[in-house]
């Protein structure tokens, strides 16, 4: 035989020894744990920021919002909004509002009385006095007749808070003369992209404007400020004109007693009352958390319904860290005090484009 064939085939042989043999898959697999371990390790630490993250309310941050995936196939922006862009409106009224006057709960009372304005009136004439104060009294606190200073409460808020459904009324009017318009005007076409922008709407898609562009029943609101205030009792109310707690990490506002000097969220802060409303509207209407709530209703106008207070707090269940609870609570308000009787009231016109609305 050829010695070189001969040594040729001896190599083979040595290599495919037993020893040889059981060395190859050992340092196989101790191979492929090494590049498994490096390859899931990151996957490992997004998965534990993600659900760690689930346990994270932030839903009352009004300064935060993101649109995601899921409202409509075409919104598909998924990106941070431009803060001054979606309250550039709220801004500009708090800084229209700054030599405000607080007047106190007596003189309220007599600006009510001399105006006939009542809620027992309102009840049986579905008609609102346009009664807007900029700041509560701060004797609120002292009122210790539970019935009394909750119906006080109810004339100072209610106003405002029928005041901001007819703005968005009007605007939602206007939207839909637009959308059923083969052609628009250069002046339409400008008030839709600043509409785009205060609602977050950068596909530029009229179905998703039109869902986020609707009114939050009066009942409903009036619950939320009453519970967030303590019925106007609470400091963020008194000293920030905050009716809706609704958090902020940047903007201007007040700290919780309880909370570190320099960490966490603030309760937002506003220098009127109607700056307050019409954030809280701009909030449940925009931020993703509250898509939920936006689709109910939407349904709701849909089949021609009522948008019924009881039914779209169960969308808000995410507002407050109680969850479930918070919804109960709210339910509860608004059925032992009848807040459903102001769902269908009207606030008396302060200018003739208003008069259209009653």
């Amino acid at each position: 035989m050829n010695k070189k064939i001969f040594n040729n085939k001896l190599k083979y042989l040595k290599f495919f020894d037993q020893r040889n043999l059981g060395s190859i898959p050992r340092t196989l697999l101790s191979s492929f744990v090494v590049i498994l371990f490096f390859y899931s390790m990151p996957l490992i630490i997004d998965y534990s920021n993600i659900k760690n993250s689930e346990f994270q309310n932030k839903s009352r941050d009004v300064l935060a919002y993101t649109l995601n995936n899921g409202e409509n196939p075409k919104d598909i922006d998924n990106k941070i909004l431009n803060e001054n862009d979606l309250l550039v409106d709220i801004f500009s009224l708090n800084d229209l509002e700054t030599d405000t006057v607080r007047l106190n709960a007596s003189t309220i009372e007599q600006l009510f009385e001399d105006t006939g304005y009542t809620l027992k009136e309102v009840r049986e004439k579905k008609l609102v006095k346009p009664v807007a104060l900029t700041l509560l009294p701060n004797e609120i606190r002292m009122i210790e007749n539970t019935k009394k200073r909750k119906e006080f409460f109810i004339q100072i808020v209610l106003p405002l808070i029928l005041q901001e459904n007819n703005n968005i009324r009007l605007d939602r009017k206007r939207l839909f003369k637009i959308i059923n318009k083969s052609n628009n005007t250069n002046l339409e076409k400008k008030w839709l992209q600043k509409k785009y922008k205060q609602y977050g709407v950068p596909s530029k898609d009229l179905s998703i404007l039109k869902i986020r562009m609707d009114e939050i029943p009066v009942s409903l609101a009036i619950a939320q400020a009453a519970k967030e205030t303590g019925w106007g009792t609470s400091r963020f109310a008194l000293e920030g004109n905050a009716l809706f707690g609704q958090w902020t990490w940047s903007g201007e506002g007040l700290k919780p007693k309880d909370a570190d000097k320099d960490e966490g969220h603030k309760v937002m802060k506003f220098n009127v009352l109607q700056a307050s409303v019409r954030a809280y509207q701009r909030n449940i209407n925009t931020h993703s958390t509250y898509r939920g709530f936006r689709e109910a209703r939407a349904k709701l106008r849909d089949k021609g319904e009522p948008l019924d207070s009881l039914i779209l707090a169960e969308y808000l269940k995410e507002y407050a860290e109680t969850g479930n609870q918070y919804v109960e609570v709210l339910q509860k308000i608004i059925k032992q005090n009848n807040l459903k009787d102001f769902d269908n009231v009207k606030l008396l016109p302060s200018s003739i484009e208003l008069e259209s609305l009653i």
